[in-house]
């Protein structure tokens, strides 16, 4: 006997390949528009489905799974982080909640060296001169950057995204530094050439850039605040593609502005779309629109984890990438 075709709902707009192959699985829903849903569609649309796929656009927290209908049993999310949804709140309700892990993190990693060099080599400076048509040719004095061979690299996180990075790294010919809450094991961190410090703040004193990788939690919040930055070598750049709000951007746009930073590379930012407005104007700071994991296979790939958690869900089963409340 087949199984019921559920009833889905999509919150934004996906890869064609990745709407066409959930359209032939599931009866599911696409918006018309790009645009997020409001709060008002978002409940709307959780009364009606039996599976939600929401993006890092929509918080759901417990006064929306509140009003949620009796069908919903699963919301799959559509990217590996879940901090925009109270996953606590949506298991009291009987809701279980999916992500993507682990599916971004190589176009992370290659995101994230780009936004090294891109720094250290002063590539949108160059490319302005050219757009510009300001170029007078060659100088043996203009645009000059530093290498990132033989520099120290300390990576804030070490998991799939910041070992990715750390691979990518020592082709490079850095010195790959790492504080995670767990250390490595040591085969881990001999394949990885990578030193482990117990302390952020002393491996802080000692790299050339840092690179962020750790998730959003409350311990995370502004971990690099003021007094942490102010540990950093007034020569250092910083690269944060995990989440705003693990700096406090302020406080780094202070910094960057006086000299006390060399450089920042930010595809993330602590208003979410919105950065500071003084770190536009900066010549040291590359900004990009959140597109680390932005590849079309990537994409693709995560749209093809969602369908395997509501495909698992809907033969009877918890889906392989459920997010387990905390408060179990």
């Amino acid at each position: 006997m087949s199984r019921k075709r559920l009833s889905v709902v999509v919150t934004r707009r996906l890869p064609a390949a990745v709407e066409h192959r959930m359209a032939e699985l599931f009866d599911v829903t696409v918006r018309d528009s790009d645009a997020p849903m409001s709060r008002d569609e978002l409940i709307a649309a959780m009364q009606e489905v039996d599976v939600l796929v929401p993006t890092v656009n929509d918080r759901l927290d417990a006064a929306v799974f509140e009003q949620a209908g009796e069908r919903l049993k699963l919301v799959a999310n559509y990217g590996a982080g879940t901090d925009h949804i109270d996953v606590n709140a949506a298991h009291a309700n009987g809701i279980m909640v999916s992500n993507t892990p682990g599916v971004g993190a190589e176009d992370t990693a290659d995101m994230t060296l780009a936004l090294m060099l891109s720094v250290t080599r002063r590539i949108p400076e160059g490319l302005s001169v050219m757009q510009t048509g300001d170029w007078d040719g060659w100088s043996p004095t203009a645009l000059l950057g530093g290498k990132i061979g033989g520099r120290s690299l300390g990576i804030l996180g070490m998991g799939r995204i910041g070992q990715a990075v750390a691979r990518r790294a020592r082709a490079f010919g850095m010195q790959v530094h790492y504080h995670n809450r767990n250390r490595l094991r040591p085969e881990t961190e001999a394949d990885l050439g990578a030193k482990y410090w117990s302390s952020l703040n002393q491996m802080l004193a000692q790299v050339d850039i840092l690179t962020i990788h750790c998730p959003h939690t409350p311990s995370t919040y502004h971990i690099m605040n003021a007094r942490r930055l102010a540990l950093m070598k007034p020569s250092a750049v910083i690269v944060n593609t995990s989440r705003g709000d693990v700096i406090d951007e302020n406080a780094l746009t202070r910094m960057l502005r006086s000299g006390e930073i060399a450089g920042a590379g930010l595809d993330v930012y602590e208003g979410g779309a919105e950065p500071n407005p003084r770190l536009r104007a900066l010549k040291n700071v590359v900004l990009l629109p959140h597109m680390a994991s932005a590849t079309v296979e990537g994409r693709e790939e995560m749209g093809a984890r969602v369908m395997l958690n509501i495909s698992t869900h809907a033969d009877g089963f918890r889906p392989p990438d459920m997010v387990i409340p905390s408060s179990l």
